[in-house]
């Protein structure tokens, strides 16, 4: 990594919302230290971050150089008029500078195949959606498409789009709520968003088998018989992989 962004830790107080804001000012007019002082108020939130993507072949270093870019970017785009935290607003521009850099760095990429075969699925997901009346089972897609259940769950997560921060979430007589409106303020908010963004990753992970478990059952809300009788195993199977995973996030989370 060339440059350096970061200066060796110091014990900072915490920047109130106030300072925070009129140092950014600062640095948006081309204040150098105003920009230096703001990363090293924020340092710590980029390394937190940063630990979500270790033991991957990538030197910690490097990676909270990148962190520190996204933070630089935050810096230079914050909008004061939005009304948000400024950590807030940086956490997915830090994520998203890392997660460009391992993207970029050899990290594994969406094949043609999958890409291809995600067409195939939102082709038939639209049929059987308007034959039914209502959104198609997994099995009922594979049925259709003559594709293996592990393969359809595989090309979903590979091909899913992430969601704009600024994407209207609902709208009430003309008064918009965007989905960065819904992230907390406080520190301990901006934990949780950290977590549910490593959570979303460590999903992603898992084999294709134990997504569809964890998929149906916390986001589908299926029984463990359901599921079992979807994927044609026996609930004690489906209660096995659900504790292996759920032991696997914790110990990754912790």
């Amino acid at each position: 990594m060339q440059g350096n962004f970061v200066s060796k830790p110091s014990n900072f107080e915490l920047l109130d919302h106030d300072k925070t804001i009129e140092l950014i000012q600062h640095a948006q007019k081309g204040s150098e230290e105003a920009k230096d002082m703001l990363v090293r108020h924020n340092i710590a939130l980029v390394k937190s971050i940063v630990k979500r993507f270790i033991n991957r072949g990538f030197d910690y270093e490097d990676l909270v150089q990148v962190g520190c870019i996204g933070l630089i970017k935050a810096i230079n785009n914050f909008d004061i008029s939005i009304g948000v935290k400024f950590s807030t607003y940086a956490v997915p521009m830090v994520m998203g500078e890392i997660k460009r850099y391992l993207r970029d760095n050899n990290m594994i990429k969406v094949s043609r195949s999958l890409k291809e075969k995600a067409k195939i699925i939102l082709i038939a997901e639209d049929r059987l959606k308007n034959e039914y009346n209502r959104e198609p089972t997994i099995s009922e897609i594979a049925e259709f498409t003559g594709l293996e259940k592990e393969e359809i769950v595989c090309a979903i997560e590979a091909n899913s789009t992430p969601r704009s921060i600024y994407e209207t979430v609902f709208n009430d007589d003309g008064s918009p709520i965007l989905l960065i409106d819904q992230i907390g303020d406080d520190k301990q908010a901006n934990d949780e968003t950290i977590d549910r963004i490593a959570l979303k990753d460590i999903i992603v992970s898992l084999n294709p088998r134990e997504r569809q478990v964890i998929f149906m059952r916390y986001f589908k809300d299926k029984t463990q018989t359901q599921i079992a009788e979807v994927l044609g195993i026996s609930q004690v199977q489906v209660s096995r992989i659900e504790k292996k995973v759920l032991e696997k996030m914790r110990h990754m989370l912790s």
